[in-house]
């Protein structure tokens, strides 16, 4: 607020350009030809505003959260594809690593992430989606991991070749079969995937990258990002 008042989030400007302008603008760069948006809340003004996008509604989205959100689009899951949270700041660069590492599933884990909260006193470091990692694996994903033994913090960004996302798929069902919460996230998925024995890699952004949670985080997005 005020600038989500009356308007998804990620419509909010910085540096003159819409949240998912930034977006949008990384993943052509890296020849992403396809993207497809999954929205709730005011999710007309974000077709109106970008028509050549694909679009899935989420129309729990005052129920659900983000692991249920994502999985609106599964149809799209049926070959390989990359997905992220659409409040989030990231280059071109960052997507272009993901896309080169062959692993089935490997997520962008933000290895500067303490230099970013240094800045931020309405976001905690305990709120952030931490992990753990060895041998170029995720070994955890969650937020109760400790600062000090964080690897890193998971940006959202994550990719899937089509065995990658065979496996999502699968586990999802699993999860919702077990009673799983439409209110999960999808690092709970994660994590529980990761306890299965599912293997997930992990490619590093020390920076170029930036969350935008709240109206102290737009702020910082809009002095510093792209500058």
């Amino acid at each position: 607020m005020p600038h989500t008042a009356d308007t998804p989030k990620c419509l909010a400007q910085v540096q003159d350009r819409a949240i998912l302008d930034w977006i949008v603008e990384s993943l052509r760069a890296n020849a992403v030809a396809r993207i497809a948006f999954i929205g709730g809340y005011r999710i007309e003004k974000v077709q109106a505003a970008y028509p050549e996008l694909a679009y899935y509604h989420n129309a729990a989205w005052e129920r659900n959260n983000i692991l249920a959100s994502l999985m609106t689009a599964e149809a799209e899951m049926e070959e390989a594809f990359l997905c992220c949270y659409s409040d989030t700041l990231f280059t071109s660069v960052v997507i272009g690593k993901l896309l080169a590492c062959p692993a089935d599933i490997a997520v962008v884990v933000d290895t500067d992430w303490r230099a970013r909260y240094a800045q931020r006193s309405q976001h905690p470091p305990d709120d952030a989606e931490k992990v753990t990692a060895r041998n170029g694996r995720i070994t955890a994903i969650e937020r109760a991991i400790e600062e000090g033994a964080a690897y890193g913090e998971f940006t959202g960004i994550a990719k899937f070749n089509a065995a990658g996302a065979g496996r999502l798929r699968e586990h999802y069902r699993r999860f919702r079969q077990a009673g799983g919460s439409e209110r999960a996230y999808l690092i709970e998925l994660f994590q529980q995937m990761i306890e299965a024995g599912v293997e997930m890699a992990h490619v590093d952004t020390a920076g170029e990258y930036m969350e935008i949670d709240t109206q102290e985080d737009f702020e910082l997005a809009r002095r510093g990002w792209g500058t």
